[in-house]
């Protein structure tokens, strides 16, 4: 039963009806009114009774009924250290952690799980670690995170009595908890747990123990050459100052900017005609590394697609990761966040356990995803094919929004476009901001 079929019983109900239409208050006594109230009272509970025995009204008797009802006793229970491992589709969230006026991320959708499912008691004591902070409309394949979870077992890898534990054997059991089928099934159906992996040592963090993190960035090849982008993207391997290739948050106290990019691979990976290349075929760059700066992977992308689309040569990277020549980076703009996905996240010595159960569920819930996407890509896809034939020139756009160019007519190169502030100067900016004198820690 709806909430408007719900007002309209109340209405609609005869001695409320009979109320209205003979009553004339004006005319009673102070002791009729009190006494015609009080019968209305009890009349209107107990139809908001009949009404929450046939609907999930919230009526106030039912919240009071609720409150009530036994807390659930989370010290009788262990708890146990273990990993998981998220997939998530970024586009529709504002980034995957939890901020003040943010808006739905990813993170406030896997606590309201966790928190539904009574796994845990609360963010603040589940003793929870994330292995990457992905931006606004990114996605991951690998996501990882350390917590502490609600366990059936009394002993076992990971699992340990919390200081307030007064439980028995009473909720021990010979299985464990299913917790990616339970979460799975209380989380959207863009953010998934793929699999667990309980971990020995309750300090171990998702992420300060992680070795590497792997991201793809997937783009159509349109107009670009991706043997030019591969190319220049071997420059990037190895350690160097990546200044040039962030967004410097010097406000949050970063002012080193070295960092290690051990792999970066560019490639095919879907032809769309398997006899010739084709603007629609689909690509990827791969790079991995072990951690990275603010917005590194997009700006990379922004760079490596001016060289793609032959306006700028592979060289220019090198030209870049020189700091001592090129203090400042050039204002371009970074590449679009839709396609990148934190891929990959590597560790020591872990035993993810995939359900059998809980895999048919997700693999049924990210075909039925696929299906939908991909039918919408095919209908996009014959009308271009249609209006590609009557089309005097070819256009190849795919990329453009993307790669997010300046609309100028005439190409200026990244070397001699406007400068962002060199490192010293935001330095400089933040401290006269805070009220900091940095003069003599200069000096010293």
């Amino acid at each position: 039963m709806s909430e408007n079929s719900n007002i309209d019983l109340v209405k609609n109900d005869p001695s409320i009806l009979r109320l209205k239409k003979e009553t004339n208050l004006e005319n009673l006594s102070k002791e009729e009114l009190i006494s015609k109230v009080v019968s209305l009272e009890k009349h209107i509970k107990q139809l908001r009774n009949v009404i929450a025995k046939s609907s999930d009204s919230q009526m106030p008797d039912v919240i009071e009924r609720k409150k009530k009802e036994r807390k659930f006793e989370f010290n009788k229970f262990k708890r146990r250290h273990v990993l998981l491992k998220i997939c998530y589709f970024g586009w529709d969230y504002m980034g995957f952690a939890v901020q003040e006026d943010a808006g739905i991320t990813i993170e406030s959708e896997l606590f309201a799980a966790l928190l539904r499912s009574k796994l845990i008691e609360s963010r603040e004591s589940s003793n929870y670690h994330r292995c990457g902070r992905t931006d606004r409309g990114v996605s991951s394949y690998g996501q990882v995170i350390s917590i502490d979870l609600r366990t059936n077992f009394c002993e076992g890898i990971g699992v340990f009595s919390p200081d307030d534990y007064t439980g028995d054997n009473k909720n021990v059991k010979d299985e464990e908890v299913n917790y990616c089928n339970i979460l799975n099934r209380n989380l959207p159906d863009n953010i998934k747990v793929t699999a667990w992996a309980p971990v020995d040592n309750i300090k171990f963090s998702a992420r300060f123990d992680c070795n590497g993190r792997s991201y793809k960035y997937f783009f159509p090849r349109g107009n670009l050459d991706i043997s030019r982008m591969e190319e220049g993207g071997k420059f990037l391997i190895g350690g160097h100052d990546f200044r040039n290739f962030c967004k410097m948050d010097v406000g949050n106290g970063v002012v080193e900017y070295t960092r290690r990019i051990d792999q970066l691979t560019v490639r095919a990976i879907h032809r769309d005609n398997q006899e010739k290349e084709s603007a629609y075929d689909m690509c990827e760059v791969n790079i991995v590394g072990k951690a990275y700066l603010w917005h590194q992977i997009r700006c990379i992308m922004s760079v490596l697609f001016l060289i793609g689309e032959g306006k700028e040569d592979p060289s220019v990277i090198k030209d870049l990761l020189d700091v001592s020549a090129n203090p400042c980076r050039p204002a371009y703009a970074m590449a679009d966040h839709l396609p990148l996905n934190l891929f990959y996240c590597d560790f020591d010595n872990i035993d993810w356990k995939y359900d059998k159960v809980a895999m048919a569920y997700l693999l049924k819930t990210l075909q039925r995803l696929w299906a939908d996407h991909s039918i919408k890509s095919q209908m996009i896809r014959s009308c271009l094919d249609d209006l590609e034939t009557h089309s005097e020139e070819q256009i190849k756009a795919q990329v453009d929004h993307l790669a997010q160019y300046r609309k100028d007519k005439v190409y200026t190169s990244l070397l001699k476009m406007q400068k962002c502030p060199s490192l010293e100067e935001k330095i400089v900016t933040v401290a006269k901001r805070r009220k900091i004198d940095i003069t003599s820690s200069q000096t010293t």
